[in-house]
């Protein structure tokens, strides 16, 4: 097996043009990484240091356009965390653009151009964030798969 270059792999949303995706859009959950992230942490192999670290606009996001959940951090075990999820693509500000409503989210999956959605957990007390989910949405993609639908139900707050 020959092994691929790390600068041949790219994350960037553009990668996203002429790559056929799935009725579910591609969806991507990283809940397993988060899991193993908590795990670590709570052997005491990782310090709230090295776990707790957003970024000062990421806490801003969250406080203010993020969707609050049920689940308490898994850090601090006070808070209840808060959804915060970002799109990127072609003709959007480098840094991504907030998505706060479910209408915003559907004005995305109508551009004619692609989109790639990220959602982050965050805690707002001790800046705890985990990347839980990436999907592909807009031009070439189904809009109707399950990933798209459900995360139309939880910004809803269903």
């Amino acid at each position: 097996m020959q092994a691929v270059p790390f600068d041949a792999v790219s994350y960037r949303p553009a990668a996203v043009h002429g790559i056929r995706t799935t009725a579910s859009g591609g969806r991507v959950e990283y809940r397993l990484a988060r899991n193993a992230v908590v795990r670590e942490f709570r052997r005491g192999r990782l310090s709230r240091l090295d776990v707790c670290d957003a970024h000062p606009e990421l806490l801003r996001a969250a406080r203010n356009l993020g969707r609050t959940m049920t689940d308490p951090c898994p850090i601090c075990e006070d808070e209840t965390l808060v959804d915060v999820t970002y799109v990127f693509g072609s003709r959007l500000p480098p840094g991504g653009r907030c998505v706060a409503t479910p209408a915003e989210l559907t004005r995305y999956q109508r551009r004619k151009d692609p989109v790639v959605c990220y959602v982050v957990e965050v805690c707002t007390e001790c800046s705890w964030n985990h990347l839980l989910r990436m999907f592909p949405t807009g031009a070439g993609v189904e809009a109707t798969g399950p990933g798209v639908r459900q995360q139309r139900r939880a910004l809803r707050g269903h």
